[in-house]
């Protein structure tokens, strides 16, 4: 990490997801949120206001294209780079990204582990410094922004399970219990507690005790909004 945190603004139209996004930010070390926008034009009045090294930017605003923004940033002599956020899977805007400055893509929905990785791995190459002893050095240096295979899950977890899991508590705003969860999808209470502390150790859920009842307290788990 660079030992001056990297400023980032964060451009989003949706204001529960902006708000989420300046959450995630905050949460990275190295990382600093300088304030939110909800279209093109706060963006560019934000930028002439606070030095900028990184917009999360989401490429569908209310009055310009996300891409159209980054390249009137350009012309402009604006360096700040670019982290976009879509839902769009068209490759030939992730190819006009790419000429713009557009250093990584996350999709939605994202959870904090997957920006948290994309902020990480761009922190490393920013910190690139000095000049390269070779191509294996240059290419060391442009790797860092290459995303890693997808992480596998922990021994007796399985990726069908896990799904069924996260539907079954997103589909529950109110949140369950391990046992109310195993009896929905079939699970064992110890079982669909495991995945259930697996979701929030990546921070797509939460857990509170559930009092009210004789005994030790149940927990109850929450898929968190926003993931």
């Amino acid at each position: 990490m660079t030992s001056t945190p990297i400023r980032v603004l964060i451009v989003e139209d949706d204001p529960v997801a902006a708000d989420a996004h300046v959450l995630y930010v905050g949460r990275v070390p190295g990382f600093t949120p300088v304030g939110k926008a909800h279209t093109g034009a706060e963006a560019r009045r934000a930028l002439e206001r606070t030095p900028v090294d990184l917009l999360l930017l989401d490429l569908h605003l209310p009055d310009v294209h996300g891409l159209a923004l980054a390249r009137s940033l350009r012309a402009a002599g604006n360096p700040a780079d670019v982290i976009a956020v879509t839902s769009a899977r068209d490759l030939a805007v992730v190819r006009e990204g790419v000429s713009l400055g557009v250093v990584q893509y996350v999709l939605k929905p994202f959870t904090f582990a997957t920006l948290r990785d994309r902020l990480v791995r761009y922190a490393e190459f920013r910190s690139a410094a000095g000049e390269a002893s070779g191509q294996d050095e240059v290419d060391a240096t442009l790797a860092a922004l290459r995303t890693p295979a997808p992480a596998t899950l922990p021994k007796g977890l399985s990726a069908p399970t896990l799904t069924r899991v996260t539907s079954a508590l997103r589909a529950a705003p109110e949140g369950l219990t391990a046992t109310t969860l195993g009896t929905t999808t079939g699970l064992s209470r110890i079982t669909a507690r495991r995945y259930l502390e697996h979701l929030v150790t990546t921070g797509q859920a939460e857990r509170r005790p559930l009092y009210g009842q004789v005994g030790r307290p149940e927990l109850m788990y929450r898929w968190v909004p926003g993931r």
